[in-house]
């Protein structure tokens, strides 16, 4: 069976020079998690969920137990609402980045004509999910480790 027998036709993209949040807003719109990165007409890259993801700085979390003394009660308040306007105003800087700053470049792509078993071989050796589908070098699709595991089960049924 062919990449082109399972993958999704026209898949959503985004412009390199489009905000992180508009990605991100794409991600949420279509419930998926990748997503093609354009430069005009050519795939400069994939941008995925972990990408984004990557641009928090989460920091390390703490292994010690903190039990507030009674006028840090008081305080634990005020504490929390400085941190989480220092959070909001960081995740508006990560929403404003440009994709092309996060995005897995170079793209790793297969062609439409390539069988199933090697677009799961490809995504396994790369250790990806997704992978842009090109006819002639230009993008036709999508195809998804979830769009190989339909395909082979319809090869099954077919062959019962």
């Amino acid at each position: 069976m062919q990449v082109r027998n399972v993958m999704t036709p026209d898949p959503v993209t985004v412009r390199v020079d489009s905000p992180v949040s508009e990605a991100a807003g794409l991600l949420r719109k279509y419930h998926i998690g990748g997503l093609p990165v354009m430069d005009g007409d050519r795939v400069a890259g994939i941008v995925t969920e972990t990408d984004i993801l990557s641009l928090l700085d989460v920091g390390d979390i703490s292994d010690d137990l903190w039990l507030p003394s009674p006028l840090e009660v008081i305080e634990v308040p005020v504490r929390e609402f400085i941190n989480w306007e220092k959070t909001k105003r960081a995740l508006t800087e990560i929403g404003n980045v440009e994709v092309r700053r996060v995005m897995s470049s170079p793209v790793v792509a297969i062609d439409e004509d390539a069988d199933i078993a090697d677009a799961a071989a490809q995504m396994l050796h790369e250790g990806i999910a997704r992978l842009p589908v090109l006819r002639d070098g230009r993008l036709v699709g999508i195809v998804t480790r979830a769009d190989i595991v339909r395909g082979i089960g319809m090869s099954s049924e077919e062959g019962s």
